[in-house]
């Protein structure tokens, strides 16, 4: 199994850092994982802004040369995993910048006669868990906000692009001293170390 990490949070002493740490340290004790990459956002300099001019047009996203090694990367994984930290309900505007321009028409779904309302996935038969901290209490995102968070990614994200297989570690009180830190990491690093697909 190749796992894709995508990781963005600009702070290496975070604890998504830590989270991340975990993730890898977890698939180099999985016999089931044969590689792991990973792709840091903030590192590389990923800029979000999605721009549209008469050199660069919107059917022709799925063929920008920035995002090639991206989607070469995306192709390549059986599991893609994210990292990252709730702010106002939501991912970071980074990586929503980068669904905007990898998930491209035409190489993460397409418009058939047949699929003519709902478009067809093209990545199906990849797996995606997504590990997400917050300020407040988890309860928060589930009751206040409606699991807006899990129905963005899952269903507006992922399930468009033809990924049924959505799995949530969402961490609440991560900035409290009775957070519970190191039971909500060793919850990741085991889940990793014996992951099958």
């Amino acid at each position: 199994m190749n796992i894709l990490v995508v990781y963005t949070h600009p702070n290496k002493e975070s604890l998504n850092y830590a989270f991340l740490q975990h993730v890898l340290d977890g698939c180099n004790s999985n016999e089931n994982v044969k590689e792991v990459r990973v792709i840091d956002l903030y590192a590389e300099g990923f800029d979000p802004l999605l721009q549209f001019n008469k050199t660069k047009q919107r059917s022709k996203m799925n063929e920008d040369p920035k995002l090639e090694p991206h989607r070469e990367l995306v192709k390549w994984a059986n599991k893609l995993v994210f990292v990252y930290p709730i702010w106002w309900g939501r991912p970071p505007a980074m990586l929503l910048g980068l669904f905007d321009q990898l998930f491209a028409k035409d190489f993460a779904y397409r418009y058939t006669k047949k699929h003519w309302l709902l478009p067809e996935g093209l990545l199906k038969g990849k797996s995606v868990v997504c590990i997400s901290t917050m300020q407040g209490p988890s309860i928060y995102s589930t009751i206040w906000l409606r699991n807006a968070h899990k129905v963005l990614m899952r269903k507006a994200v992922f399930n468009f692009i033809g990924i049924k297989r959505v799995k949530f570690f969402e961490f609440g009180n991560m900035e409290s001293v009775r957070g519970k830190h190191h039971k909500k990491l060793n919850k990741v690093l085991n889940y990793f170390s014996k992951v099958a697909y």
